[in-house]
């Protein structure tokens, strides 16, 4: 598979060249090939040759007998210290008022404890009328988008994501199921923890039933993909990592 990143768009072409040969390889691959490299980045393989040399000097990649290459030392030591340096906080506090000025609703993070969900982060709505949510409150995990995703996409142990249902679109909607007068709509937010993709937490907006319209619906299923699998990413979840396609909810 041939990847976008072999063609820089800016910045330093080397360094570009050099990141797109590590972005080459993917879960499962043990080490790749001169040959796979070539074919996975559309580059020259003296170029690659030369770019591996400065890529094993620094320890990122390493030459095993076979002459294949394989991810190398640095990388883990760099993962290590971005993990113990992530404050989950700091990167969605910002996706939270993005999706209320964007969308006008309210906007939350929520965690699985049990059998209830907890509200960690919380950015209301300037309206009067509004879902009435604060940090820290728990709420049922049978009802609302937010309580949908994390059951359907909690494998129970805590570590890797369930497999998503074939069907299955996103974003997660709700309407009048914990309050007759409250609709939601909800997206899975992935992370790297304790060694593999974990489900964190939901990424959800709530508001009135009568302000979610068609036209709300569809800046939704918008804003709110585009957000989770921004901040996914950021934390080393990527929906792709984790088996999420693309899709549209059916309209309400």
């Amino acid at each position: 598979m041939k990847r976008q990143a072999g063609t820089p768009q800016a910045g330093v072409e080397s360094v570009d060249r050099a990141l797109a040969l590590l972005a080459c390889f993917d879960e499962g691959d043990h080490s790749l090939s001169l040959a796979e490299l070539a074919t996975r980045t559309g580059f020259y393989k003296s170029t690659i040759l030369r770019l591996c040399a400065s890529l094993e000097s620094a320890h990122y990649l390493v030459r095993l007998e076979d002459k294949s290459f394989a991810i190398g030392p640095e990388v883990l030591r760099l993962g290590s210290i971005f993990q113990k340096s992530l404050r989950i906080e700091d990167r969605i506090r910002p996706v939270l008022r993005r999706l209320l000025e964007t969308i006008g609703e309210s906007a939350s993070f929520f965690r699985r404890e049990g059998d209830r969900r907890i509200c960690l982060f919380r950015e209301d709505s300037a309206h009067s009328v509004r879902d009435h949510v604060v940090e820290g409150e728990r709420l049922p995990l049978a009802m609302g988008a937010a309580g949908h995703v994390l059951t359907r996409f909690d494998r129970g142990d805590g570590k890797s994501p369930a497999t998503p249902e074939p069907s299955m679109a996103l974003p997660l909607f709700s309407f009048g199921e914990r309050d007759p007068e409250i609709a939601a709509a909800a997206v899975p937010i992935f992370g790297w923890r304790r060694g593999e993709i974990a489900l964190l937490g939901a990424l959800a907006v709530s508001g009135p039933v009568s302000r979610f319209t068609p036209e709300l619906v569809g800046r939704i299923r918008i804003s709110l993909l585009d957000e989770g699998r921004e901040l996914s990413a950021q934390l080393g979840g990527p929906y792709e990592t984790a088996g999420i396609a693309s899709g549209t909810e059916p309209d309400p």
